[in-house]
């Protein structure tokens, strides 16, 4: 038996005079469905998504987030955060919504090698920062994601994760706000507990209002994706297959099978285009990149070859995903191996002869630190796995079923080799119910125990959602 929830309250509208205690309480600014500013900041990155909270509250402070969970929990109402809204679950009827963008402070400390950032924070805001002083963090492949949400995550980052791991790994402290409306700050000796279930078990524990990380001394690249045409999907995934596993952890890369949209937004030489893609981000000197990589320039004429010294302030151009909201579903799993016979399966699934709605299935191959237990552990539970296989399917909410089909059919497809893990920022809004199976129970279990003590209500349920321990 679980410990308690919040009753069905939840459902029943937050009345203009409740609002109008908390706009009281907080310098921030408060909203209710029908008022100016609300559908705005209920606006998520997928646009197949909605959220329905009973009150949109937009802090300017830690100070008003305590004043938000007090309302909520006076209420009996779950919480959303949300920054970009590039993953959510749920709807979050009748819940209480905090969205964070306001809070944008960044502060870098070049000594330390360390960013201070605010739950707000946008990937693109660090990295242009930090470029300045010749450094760099462990950002995700798309700038426009929020640092808070990436991070509680893991955080596989596409340019430095080989190297240095998961960005989980490399939080210093954490601020934040628990379902008491407590604020704490939260290290490795504040709060052991919290801080392993933190890092890696996302939203479910706490409003983080801020976060500090390491920083690392890179100021260029040498990254980059080639672009062949489909028809030579074989030959290139062969030849990427046995070619990354030799390569050293300064250098991480992944392939992407893509069927383009004919849009304008899409580069010319890539409109609506049938593509496979090998992504890369090496560490070192460009003579030593372009000796790496010429054996995968030799598969095949490039449709298009971006491979190239660059800042790291570039780096959103080696995997160029869409800056601008869309519509689209994914999923994804991970796999324990890719062995000739699911490589034979993954041509069979989205190469030139398959019939699919895919725009994207992306293998990325993991392995050296993402494998290594960081000085302080945390909470990510896919060490050890080798592949990540991502699928999006893009398209309307009208073509949901065909969307979910598609990107059914490639994922199961793949099951002979999958792990029993999963990588929780790559989840559906409808996985939610699946949070033991995504963290296994050993790790599950340590999870529940710790969110009893945290957030025995289960305050924070809209999420991959882990249930307070009996």
């Amino acid at each position: 038996m679980h410990a308690m929830t919040f009753n069905n309250s939840c459902s029943s509208p937050v009345l203009p005079a409740d609002a109008a205690s908390l706009t009281a309480a907080i310098e921030g600014s408060v909203l209710l469905p029908g008022e100016a500013g609300y559908d705005d900041e209920r606006a998520v990155w997928n646009l197949n998504h909605e959220l329905k909270p009973a009150v949109i509250v937009v802090p300017k402070s830690s100070a008003d987030v305590q004043a938000a969970v007090t309302f909520a929990a006076r209420q009996q109402r779950p919480v959303l955060v949300k920054n970009t809204g590039h993953q959510m679950v749920g709807k979050a009827q009748g819940a209480v919504m905090i969205a964070t963008h306001r809070m944008n402070d960044i502060t870098i400390d070049t000594a330390c090698r360390t960013a201070r950032v605010g739950a707000g924070v946008l990937w693109s805001e660090v990295i242009a920062k930090a470029a300045k002083v010749g450094l760099a963090p462990l950002n995700g492949t798309n700038p426009t994601v929020g640092v808070a949400g990436y991070t509680l995550g893991g955080g596989l980052s596409p340019t430095l994760g080989r190297s240095h791991g998961y960005a989980a790994d490399h939080v210093r402290s954490l601020d934040v706000v628990t379902a008491d409306a407590k604020r704490r700050h939260v290290d490795a000796e504040s709060e052991p507990d919290l801080f392993w279930a933190l890092r890696g078990g996302k939203g479910n524990f706490a409003v983080v209002t801020a976060l500090e990380f390491n920083l690392f001394p890179v100021s260029r690249l040498y990254a980059g994706g080639i672009y062949f045409p489909g028809e030579r999907m074989a030959e290139v995934l062969r030849a990427w297959a046995a070619w990354h596993p030799g390569t050293p952890e300064t250098m991480t890369t992944s392939i992407a099978v893509m069927r383009m949209p004919s849009l304008l937004e899409v580069p010319e030489p890539l409109r609506g285009k049938f593509l496979v893609s090998v992504r890369v981000a090496y560490n070192g000197t460009t003579a030593d990149g372009e000796r790496m990589v010429e054996p995968l320039r030799a598969v095949a004429p490039a449709v298009l070859d971006t491979v190239r010294d660059m800042p790291y302030s570039e780096v959103a151009s080696i995997h160029n995903e869409p800056t601008d909201p869309l519509p689209y579903y994914e999923r994804s799993i991970m796999l324990r191996e890719f062995p000739t016979q699911a490589q034979d399966k993954l041509i069979e699934l989205v190469g030139p002869d398959a019939e699919t709605a895919l725009v994207l299935a992306e293998l990325r191959a993991l392995g050296g630190g993402w494998d290594r237990e960081p000085a302080v552990p945390n909470a990510v539970v896919t060490r050890g796995l080798p592949y990540s296989l991502l699928a999006v399917a893009a398209g309307p909410l009208s073509q949901e079923e065909q969307l979910k089909r598609s990107v059914a059919e490639l994922l199961e497809g793949m099951r002979p080799w999958q792990a029993d893990r999963r990588y929780v920022n790559n989840l559906a809004p409808d996985e939610a119910a699946d949070a033991a199976a995504i963290y296994g129970p050993g790790c599950y279990e340590r999870l529940a125990s710790i969110k009893k003590a945290y957030d025995p209500t289960n305050m924070f349920r809209l999420n991959h959602n882990v249930v307070p321990a009996a």
